[in-house]
Formats: C-alpha cells, structure tokens, sequence
C-alpha cells in the first residue's frame, strides 16, 4: 500500500516506521518545509493519506484528499466543529474519511468503560465527577479531542451533567483539568468523588506506538472503501 503521511512530526516518524515494518510504502511526506506547496498531483501516488498534522491545516489536507479521490484517516484533533461540513463533502465526492481522537485499541476500550461506569454513576448524586488529561507540551489544542469524547460519553449518561468546561467549576459543569507537562504521551482520568470514597478510571499511553499502529490498521481498513468510518467499525 502506498501512502501520504500528511504531517511528519514525531507521530508521523512513528507511522513511518511501523509501516515500513508492515510492507508498506511512504511516497509523500508533508510537514511545514511542503505543506503550503504541495498538490493535488502529488497526492494521487498514495493509495491512503493519514493525516497528522495541525487544528490550522488539517481541513485543507481532508479536502485535497477527496479531490483526488485518495482515502484519508485523520488523527488531528481540534477541528470537530466543522465536522459536518466534511462529513457532507465526504458524501459529495464519493471520498473515504476515517476519523477517530484517539486510535489507540486500550483507549477505545477505556471509552467503553467509561461509558458503562457513567451509566451506573447516573443514579447517585452524591458523586462528583472530574476529569483530567496531561499531553506534552507540544499539543496544540485544549482539552484534548480524547478528554472532549470522553467528557461527552460522561455527558450523555449522567442527566445531572448539562455540559463540560476547562474553566467553570458548577454542578451542572463536567470540569475537565488539562494539563501539559514534559513530553507525555496522553493520560486520562475520570474521577468520581463522594464524602465516603473515590472511584477512577485511568488510562496512561507509554509512547505514540500503540497510536501509531492504530493509524495504520485503520489504513489498511480503509483502503478501497466509500464512505465514513470510526474505530467502532473497525473493531
């Protein structure tokens, strides 16, 4: 499979190398020396893009990618907001779009958990729920895309949760604590907190691999696909 890496910051360098260690190949890699110059033309050696770049050029790369025709799997985050105005150019031009915040096969089951406890934690009031994420220092957006889908899945299930905030603190407010510290990969922490006990839930990435190999299987996955798709399809 031959592939675009749009972004080749460090997450691209370990795409790169998994990848390669997987049979595949890399003919194009963007980063900020190209990512103003590069075109269409060069995209269309790619049979797939995987796409992590920045919240700033992130849309622009999607939209190059159904232009040509070429299946994109994003990984930035920051952009949610204008998800259905891709989601719709998707459909429009018969492209292929895989997106998920995190590719991670331990965080996708931590959404399932997280999802399953907010369910029970609905009933009893006397919990106070929190979250926090730590990333390194070097991630652009706040909080993370992971943290905003997990503030949501929380979101969903507890009635007493109207919405989620990094700055307010109020019963009706799921507060979310970002923090960016050193080089971490990306933790995340759901605690419920009452006057007799605590319960939390936590997941610690180690490095990028296990994001990085995600990446590539949705890549695989997607390759010669129509259509929209998320990690719950592919697990």
């Amino acid at each position: 499979m031959n592939i675009c890496l749009l972004g080749y910051g460090k997450m691209g360098k370990e795409i790169e190398a998994i990848a390669l260690q997987r049979g595949h190949n890399i003919v194009l890699k963007v980063d900020e020396t190209n990512a103003s110059t590069f075109t269409n033309e060069d995209l269309k050696n790619a049979d797939v893009a995987i796409e992590f770049s920045t919240p700033d050029t992130v849309i622009g790369n999607i939209k190059k990618c159904f232009e040509t025709q070429v299946p994109v799997v994003v990984g930035t985050t920051g952009w949610y907001n204008e998800f259905e105005m891709i989601q719709e150019l998707c459909l429009q031009k018969s492209s292929a779009l895989f997106h998920a915040t995190n590719f991670s096969l331990g965080v996708n089951l931590f959404f399932k958990i997280n999802s399953y406890l907010a369910e029970l934690m609905n009933k009893y009031n006397s919990y106070e729920v929190e979250m926090e994420e730590i990333h390194h220092i070097h991630k652009l957006d706040k909080p993370s895309g992971t943290a905003i889908s997990l503030a949501n899945q929380v979101l969903e299930k507890i009635e007493r949760k109207k919405n989620w905030s990094i700055t307010e603190h109020n019963p009706e407010t799921l507060f979310i604590k970002d923090v960016r510290n050193g080089e971490v990969p990306g933790t995340h922490i759901i605690k419920y907190s009452s006057e007799v006990d605590d319960i939390e839930i936590m997941h610690k990435a180690h490095s990028r691999k296990g994001f990085a190999l995600g990446a590539i299987i949705a890549a695989e996955y997607i390759n010669g696909k129509k259509g929209i798709f998320t990690m719950n399809d592919l697990i």
